[in-house]
């Protein structure tokens, strides 16, 4: 597979968003992704007018290590990431302490939250695997800051 999982953006209409070299115009926000959002915004006190949408296959679509930190995404980002499907195993390491490494599976349902200076000390990623693991997509929810 050349693609390391498939990807949708949707948001607010000036929440454009350029990461890995890419622009990504949003589409607009489904009434699921709205309802989602909304219980989203509710739970950690935040707004966010932006999701990118993850759909990992199987065990061999995964992310490597890496950390949300695009100028339009602020200085202190929060993103929060909610997991839907299959459990995936998601790492986060410390950029200068790099045997420094949190290993959390994410189930049905959970909810995620990274801020302040995580996307700036730390990188994530969702490595791939040999397990036989089912479908999952992940929605991280975020603010695009619009000039």
């Amino acid at each position: 597979r050349r693609v390391p999982r498939l990807v949708a953006w949707h948001g607010d209409s000036d929440a454009t968003y350029t990461y890995s070299g890419t622009a990504h115009e949003p589409l607009p926000w489904t009434p699921a992704l709205q309802c989602i959002r909304e219980r989203v915004q509710v739970m950690v006190g935040h707004a966010f007018n932006s999701v990118l949408l993850n759909r990992y296959r199987d065990g061999n679509d995964g992310m490597g290590w890496h950390a949300d930190d695009e100028r339009e995404l602020g200085r202190e980002p929060v993103i929060a990431s909610v997991s839907l499907g299959a459990t995936r195993r998601f790492k986060l390491r410390h950029r200068r302490l790099r045997d420094a490494v949190a290993t959390v599976d994410l189930a049905h349902g959970d909810l995620l939250l990274m801020a302040g200076a995580t996307q700036h000390a730390y990188v994530h990623a969702l490595p791939k695997t040999a397990r036989a693991v089912g479908e999952r997509v992940n929605l991280t929810f975020r603010h695009v800051v619009v000039s």
